[in-house]
């Protein structure tokens, strides 16, 4: 999904883009009882192993939807080394949650299903695995944005039994393991700046005063504004995207 916007990003930066564990082509471990290693914090200590490999003690980090998640944990479990945090169409997660009502659940009525306990998602998913994931690239998010050989891309990865299950294992963790460790640390600000972009046509930037919300968890300052689209940014828009990317980057 970054297709459009690493390459002009890598002409200014050094850029490191690395699949999530669970997705893509990335990684994916067995679970437990917990969801423990879908938990953010995995993930996130993940990218921080990733970017010491590359020799890069210190950086900044963009985030979209559970990347922009990852990012967050990134930034509060390894606070002396991410420098700067960009986040593209979330809240935190704990607020999200907390916030819920019925429009929420309409819109991200996949949060709910894919938590339920196994194998029972994995199941539905996997008897039409190329159904069920146009029905979340298309529904709502954007419409049919998506070029037929990007989708067969993604279909590629997703169709396969271990990243469906990875998947719905993200999500767990994510109603679970992941809202204990928010909680827990919830009082403790970042302190670096926070850039909040977000999709004009989606659910977040109607339901929630983002740069607000997020000024709630860092101490450094927090600019954003949202983008004539609807949830997928960097595919939907990554000229505006980029142009809001790179002064903030520059810093």
């Amino acid at each position: 999904m970054w297709r459009h916007v690493a390459p002009a990003l890598a002409g200014r930066f050094t850029v490191v883009t690395a699949d999530l564990r669970g997705y893509g082509a990335s990684g994916k471990p067995s679970t437990d009882a917990d969801h423990t290693p879908y938990s953010k914090r995995a993930m996130a200590l993940d990218m921080a192993e990733v970017m010491a490999c590359y020799g890069h003690d210190r950086f900044a980090v963009v985030g979209h939807d559970r990347g922009g998640r990852v990012a967050h944990r990134l930034a509060r479990d390894h606070r002396d080394r991410v420098t700067r945090l960009a986040v593209l169409d979330i809240c935190p997660t704990l607020d999200m949650y907390e916030q819920a009502d019925m429009a929420f659940a309409r819109a991200y009525y996949h949060w709910f299903f894919l938590i339920q306990p196994y194998d029972l998602p994995e199941r539905m998913i996997g008897a039409d695995p190329a159904y069920y994931l146009r029905s979340m690239l298309d529904r709502g998010f954007g419409g049919d944005i998506f070029p037929v050989d990007v989708k067969a891309e993604y279909l590629r990865h997703f169709a396969r039994p271990e990243t469906i299950h990875a998947i719905c294992e993200d999500y767990r963790a994510g109603a679970g393991i992941d809202l204990a460790h928010d909680r827990s640390d919830r009082d403790r600000l970042l302190d670096i700046p926070v850039l909040a972009l977000w999709g004009a046509k989606g659910l977040v930037g109607r339901t929630y005063d983002v740069p607000a919300v997020w000024r709630t968890y860092t101490s450094g300052p927090v600019t954003g504004s949202a983008l004539p689209c609807g949830h997928y940014l960097p595919e939907e828009v990554p000229a505006e995207t980029l142009a809001a990317l790179l002064p903030f980057l520059e810093g």
